[in-house]
């Protein structure tokens, strides 16, 4: 269509495209496009009379006779949830988890409501916005995908053959973007088109399309249904997903052939077996493939050379988790990014901290590579490309939030000074080792398979880090040293090896930085400090690989991160997760003071910052664990910190059996999933089913038969001089050439999806509101593991949130005198009069708080005698009616703030009692009158003589502190002590758990 700006956009205009279906087959045809052109000819047609000849030219095509008009209603068509710029009352995000379905309507009136300032354009052309929600429907034939932008305004259409032959996906885009009316015209015309065959019908709404698999037979469309929000970066929000759904693209009635339904069905029953619900995420407008370094650095140089950044161009397909799905979408759709969605497996969390009352975003992202990725036991060490086993990448930014964007004023985009970011990396000792788990030993031997003297595997992996980082590469290697049994000691050695010999070809100043520390053995140390050993080499780390600041260069300095700290223990679980927190608090520091926000870069360890940090690292290291070993983390930093020794070790002793368990009977099934998902097995004709291989080694390494004609690795110059190369940013945030005069919605549109004008939005219901913040929830306690917990402030007069089942009836409200207020009879007398029962004439705020609820003073009964206590009539449950009362009370004592008459006086004490000391005293015992005084001679008689003990008590003490010389150690004094039983057995050999004998 040549002459689309001739379209009247606002009176709805005489053109109306319209796709309908015109044989069998499903070719698609734009009636509409037939008709324009014979409305140039002749100029007479009207909109009606277009839409009603293109419904015409569908029922000759499918051989019905008669077509109902545009004023029938159209039984399939799916009512909508509710409106998607409005409001869901039962959400907890701005928007509803489970996207809201194409608004069609079946009644003329409603079909020709167009929304203003709608636009009609071709794919390509600017201000066409990518889409935000889709629809699914579908017909006996064919599936359509109805997208559309965050303002529900412009629409587009894709069309999937479901009666293409098995191996082959047939997909048809539509390059035209309509208008809200005319994607609703569409799809009626499609409807009453498919009548015969039972219409247009609604399958599903997602938020998204992961890409097409196939198995055996036919293709399956993955779409995600269900999603949370987890952070916001630049006004561009990150989502978690939790919920997916795999469509099979074939018809109803079409079936495999019979030899191959049982390994269909089992090949979608092993990818069932990757949880893509948990630790999933992905963003429609931020690219989380990348750090935020590499994302600013190519928007810059994108804008200097008067170029738009495309998003495909740029995704690390090393953290993109369904790119074997995207293949065939490349292949079938031109525009397959504004269809589908790449993902990572990680951890993503943020927290919200005020310093000095200025707000701090701090954002934790971790990426986990796709390439060699597996269990714990089954995937060790490196392949021979140079990709190691649980490879993560780990980005910690730090941004104030005082502007939303990545831009500057001026607008300079790309260069809001506000943003920094710190990147450090995890990964497997780039050797070939394994371990043999086919047994039951927790600790299986650790097998060298091949000793290389030019170590090509490290010499592949660190030119791999040179160009995902730079120079220099700071290697912090913390396995064990010193073993009865050499285990990890032999990897010690042979990773020293690797580092020496890789270094002496590199130049003087990009030599890989490599220590090794023992952290096994420091930890069990008393005279070694764990923390302080890390904490001298973060500082090392951070001062030679710097940070990355975003600024224009002139105003603002722009800092850029050259080098990775790369940190590794055996499994780069425990011990990595504790050295990568002590170095982000350290990166930290320098963040905060780069933001102006710190003047120097020291953060103490006992501060409300390093504690919301060390919970989201925690948290971080528990993620990656499960995702890589099947528990969480065994020893945590307060292992390390060796704070609550004794509650720790139980429950890492408890972690330890649930990785064991894991890693004996679940991984191999986990494994079978991520090969099936992530492309490393593909079915073929005649070859084994993936489940009958011995071994996936063949799936991860190069084909052996290749490497005679694959070009040999220079062992010399084994890295790229170009990886080495100092990273720098444009300084220029300004476009050039024909991108010079275009908006800032034109490059970043964050606008409409932080902002979300024409939408209702709640404070409650966003996410800068809702992300975890020390103003909403101050650290309360720590549990019994160490790790902070994140509680809400409790009112003084607050009832308390935890009691024992048998007490929870007593605590319910209950109506009395049509005013709902506590129950005054299961109240203790003192805590309604406010008086002390030892007569202790402490204050109320220097006692300690004990969580009583003081009911108002105009409500108290007299409870004092039996005769005037009240029966407790029934618990209220309206939950809606005892929510309303608690509003109200809140509300009336704010306006009406009260106190007693007690608290008063005790108030008028307390501040009147400085001026009752006397200046100058000539012995040591407080004055008769002071509160102290009263205060140690309150205890009664009977409570001194409960505090006597008996003979038998200083027996059991004197045992109890009697510790010998060696108390690890069990003697025969030991021996008639139960406790010890188990751990005299064990010593024989015997095991812990009770043996039964089997019948």
């Amino acid at each position: 269509m040549d002459n689309d700006s001739n379209i009247d956009i606002e009176g709805g205009g005489p053109h109306e495209p319209v796709i309908i279906p015109t044989d069998t087959s499903g070719r698609l045809v734009s009636a509409a496009q037939n008709s324009l052109e014979s409305k140039e000819s002749q100029g007479s047609n009207t909109e009606q009379d277009i839409v009603q000849q293109a419904k015409i030219n569908a029922g000759s095509s499918l051989g019905a006779s008669n077509l109902p008009s545009t004023q029938t209603s159209h039984a399939s068509a799916v009512p909508p949830t509710h409106e998607p710029g409005l409001l869901d009352p039962d959400s907890e995000d701005e928007e509803p988890a489970t996207p809201a379905g194409f608004e069609r309507s079946t009644s003329p009136a409603s079909a020709m409501h167009r929304n203003k300032g709608a636009e009609y354009k071709k794919v390509g052309e600017e201000g066409v916005c990518k889409m935000h929600r889709f629809s699914l429907y579908e017909t006996f034939n064919w599936f359509y995908l109805v997208g559309g932008d965050i303002l529900d305004r412009r629409f587009r259409i894709l069309k999937i053959d479901r009666t293409a032959d098995p191996g082959d996906l047939v997909v048809v885009e539509d390059d035209i973007v309509y208008t809200k009316k005319e994607m609703n015209q569409i799809l009626n015309a499609v409807d009453d088109g498919n009548k015969a065959s039972g219409g247009l019908k609604q399958k599903c709404s997602t938020w998204g399309v992961l890409g097409f698999i196939r198995f055996t037979a036919a293709y399956y469309m993955l779409v995600i249904t269900k999603r949370t929000q987890v952070a916001m970066l630049g006004g561009h929000y990150v989502y978690q997903i939790d919920g997916t759904e795999l469509i099979p693209l074939t018809t109803s009635s079409s079936r495999s052939k019979a030899e191959r339904i049982p390994e269909e069905a089992r090949s979608v029953s092993t990818l069932s077996n990757l949880d893509l619900s948990r630790s999933f995420y992905f963003s429609p407008t931020y690219d989380i493939t990348r750090s935020l370094q590499l994302n600013m650095i190519q928007e810059r140089e994108a804008l200097s050379q008067g170029l738009l950044r495309k998003s495909q161009d740029y995704h690390n397909g090393m953290f993109v988790w369904n790119q074997h799905l995207l293949g065939p979408a490349s292949s079938a759709i031109r525009n397959t990014y504004d269809w589908c969605i790449p993902i990572i497996h990680g951890f993503v969390d943020q927290t919200n901290i005020s310093i000095h009352a200025r707000i701090v975003a701090v954002t934790v992202i971790a990426r986990r590579s796709r390439l060699f990725a597996g269990a714990r036991y089954l995937k060790r060490g490196a392949n021979d490309l140079g990709y190691v086993a649980n490879d993560v990448e780990t980005e910690q930014i730090v941004s104030e939030v005082l502007t939303t964007s990545f831009h500057a004023p001026g607008p300079q985009l790309y260069a809001n000074p506000n943003f920094t970011s710190y990147v450090q990396h995890r990964g497997s000792i780039p050797l070939h080792w394994t371990q043999d788990n086919s047994g039951v030993t927790p600790k299986p031997d650790i097998e060298l398979n091949l000793v290389d003297p030019f170590f090509s595997a490290a010499a592949l992996h660190f030119d791999n880090l040179f160009e995902r980082y730079g120079a220099p590469v700071y290697v912090l290697n913390l396995v064990k040293s010193r073993e009865r049994i050499p285990r990890e000691s032999i990897l010690l050695q042979e990773y020293t090896n690797a580092i020496i010999y890789l270094n002496q070809f590199l130049p003087e100043d990009k030599k890989i930085l490599y220590k090794a520390w023992d952290m096994s053995r420091a930890s069990k140390s008393r005279d070694q400090d764990v923390i302080g050993t890390l904490e001298a080499s973060a500082r090392d780390i951070v001062s030679r690989t710097g940070f990355f600041r975003n600024g224009d260069g002139v105003y603002w300095e722009s800092l850029i991160q050259n080098g990775v700290a790369r940190t590794n223990c055996i499994d780069c679980l425990d011990r990595t997760n504790a050295a990568q927190f002590i170095i982000g608090k350290c990166a930290l520091g320098h963040q905060l003071q780069a933001l102006g926000i710190m003047p120097n870069e020291n953060i103490d360890f006992e501060t409300d910052v390093v504690t919301v940090l060390s919970h989201m690292y925690h948290a971080h290291g528990d993620t990656i664990a499960i995702q890589y070993g099947g528990s969480h983390l065994v020893n945590t930093m307060a292992t390390y910190r060796k704070i609550n020794q004794w509650s720790s070790q139980s429950r890492d002793m408890v972690e330890s059996f649930k990785r064991y368990y894991n890693n004996s009977f679940l991984d191999r099934q986990r494994q079978e999933a991520y090969n099936l998902f992530l492309g490393n097995y593909t079915f073929a004709q005649g070859q084994p089913m993936l489940w009958d291989l011995t071994t996936d080694y063949y799936l991860h390494h190069a084909d052996p038969r290749a490497w005679s004609v694959r070009k040999r690795k220079n062992y010399i110059k084994w890295f790229n001089p170009r990886h080495l190369e100092e990273r720098t940013m444009s300084h220029n945030g300004y476009p050039k050439g024909n991108l010079a005069d275009k908006p800032l919605q034109f490059f970043d549109n964050y606008w409409l999806e932080y902002y979300r004008p024409m939408g209702v939005s709640t404070f409650p219901k966003m996410l800068p509101y809702k992300v975890n913040s020390l103003r909403k929830y101050p650290p309360s306690r720590e549990s019994q593991d160490g790790i902070l917990e994140l509680n809400e402030p409790q009112s003084k007069f607050a009832s308390k949130d935890k009691q024992q089942d048998g007490d929870r009836s007593k605590t319910d409200l209950s109506v009395t005198d049509s005013t709902l207020r506590p129950q005054p009879d299961l109240l203790p007398k003192d805590s309604l009069s406010g008086t002390n029962p030892t007569g202790n004439p402490l204050s109320d705020w220097l006692r300690q708080p004990t969580k009583q609820l003081q009911p108002e003073p105009s409500t108290t009964k007299d409870v004092t005698t039996p005769g005037n206590a009240q029966k407790p009539e029934k618990p209220l449950k309206d939950k809606s009616a005892a929510t309303q009362w608690t509003l109200n009370q809140f509300v009336a004592n704010s306006l009406n703030p009260t106190v007693v008459e007690s608290e008063a006086d005790e108030y008028l004490r307390y501040i009147n009692h400085p001026s009752n000391l006397p200046l100058v005293v000539s012995s040591e015992d407080p004055p008769h009158n002071s509160d102290f005084l009263a205060y140690i001679q309150s205890n009664s008689p009977d409570a001194v003589a409960q505090m006597l003990s008996t003979e038998d008590d200083v027996a059991d003490f004197e045992e109890f502190v009697n510790v010998g010389d060696d108390p690890l150690t069990v003697t025969d004094m030991d021996t008639p002590k139960k406790r010890y039983k188990a751990y005299r057995q064990w010593l024989k050999g015997r095991s812990l758990f009770k043996q039964q004998r089997a019948d």
